[in-house]
């Protein structure tokens, strides 16, 4: 997906899926900058059958699609919305503004430089950043990102992610978590105690958080796993909006 892998384990995909979606884009998004900010205007082939309402996130995507902002959805918003969504592997595309969507477009905003703020310390090895305020997390090897920024749910008010710095005890591919009546924990990482780092087979905002675990998407999930290892450090800062910390 969007994983920058310099000095680790080679090239890997753009954030782009494929030729098709390639194609989609054509005269639709264009990105350019060093914040990969697109354009606005939609090729008007894709506006047909493209119905979705207004979302709860309408004002941010329009802002950063570089559409007209007033919070209503129109049939060019749904356009640029659903070829974003396209884009950047958001299930489903069908151009409504919703949490999966705005979280995904904070990631690819993110990329550029996710530790603008030195929030994450450098180090000369491998840590795994997560950031509770932004809902994202990348990896980084001193100051160089070696897997870009992802959306992710951390833990709801009263069972958050707990804060500071941990490392990776334990691994389970095919996990099934012996607490929450077996539900399945894909490709997990364990950092402390119940809590770990692993894929979600369903919607990753279904619900408003998790029981502390870091969850991400599946594919995510699964290239993080190939990437991580036994004693790799983790360091989590920050509050889960709608949380007190």
């Amino acid at each position: 997906m969007r994983r920058k892998t310099t000095g680790e384990r080679g090239s890997k995909r753009t954030g782009i899926a494929g030729a098709a979606a390639v194609a989609l884009l054509a005269g639709t998004l264009a990105l350019g900058g060093p914040g990969g900010t697109p354009a606005a205007e939609a090729a008007p082939a894709l506006a047909d059958g493209c119905t979705a309402g207004t979302g709860p996130y309408q004002r941010a995507l329009e802002e950063y699609l570089k559409r007209p902002v007033d919070g209503v959805q129109s049939a060019g918003d749904c356009v640029a919305i659903r070829n974003f969504q396209a884009a950047n592997d958001v299930v489903p595309t069908d151009g409504y503004a919703n949490l999966m969507t705005y979280r995904t477009m904070v990631a690819v905003k993110a990329r550029a430089n996710p530790n603008a703020a030195g929030s994450c310390p450098v180090r000369d090895y491998r840590v795994t950043c997560i950031d509770l305020d932004r809902q994202l997390l990348w990896v980084q090897r001193g100051r160089t990102v070696v897997f870009d920024p992802v959306p992710i749910r951390t833990g709801r008010d009263t069972e958050e992610t707990r804060l500071g710095w941990h490392a990776i005890y334990w691994r389970s591919r095919d996990h099934v978590s012996t607490i929450y009546d077996d539900a399945p924990m894909p490709y997990a990482q364990f950092f402390d105690g119940g809590q770990a780092l692993h894929g979600r087979l369903d919607n990753l905002y279904d619900g408003g958080g998790s029981a502390g675990c870091v969850n991400l998407k599946l594919a995510d999930a699964a290239e993080l796993w190939d990437l991580l290892d036994i004693d790799d450090a983790i360091y989590i800062w920050g509050v889960k909006p709608g949380t007190e910390g």
